[in-house]
């Protein structure tokens, strides 16, 4: 039986958010995220090819951060989720981030790092 609370909501804006970075449904890559496959796939290979990254290392920044903060909306236990309110913090905020570029990131590395 499910749960309804407001961890409920911060999933699904993080399913929204994980689909307009990949553009498609994020079914299957939510599936990987869940297993130890995760640790081989690069965020480069799961990124929609109509994102324009390396034209600006800001925008290539951001969409890093984004796809880190959809990882912690997604996580498989409810209670590990930040709040929606955690969330729009983080967006609001000017967090240095990430050190290395888009390419050279794997999905475990941004699942790894703390919030």
């Amino acid at each position: 039986m499910i749960v309804v609370t407001k961890k409920c909501d911060v999933h699904s804006f993080g399913v929204v958010a994980l689909e307009t970075m990949i553009g498609k449904h994020p079914k299957e890559l939510i599936t990987s995220l869940l297993s130890r496959l995760c640790q081989d796939i690069m965020l480069r290979d799961v990124l929609d090819l109509h994102l324009s990254l390396s034209e600006e290392a800001q925008v290539d920044k951001d969409v890093v951060f984004v796809v880190f903060l959809v990882l912690k909306c997604i996580h498989s236990n409810p209670q590990s989720r930040p709040t929606m309110q955690q969330v729009s913090y983080k967006l609001l905020g000017n967090i240095p981030f990430p050190k290395s570029p888009y390419y050279a990131i794997s999905l475990q590395e941004l699942k790894d790092k703390e919030m």
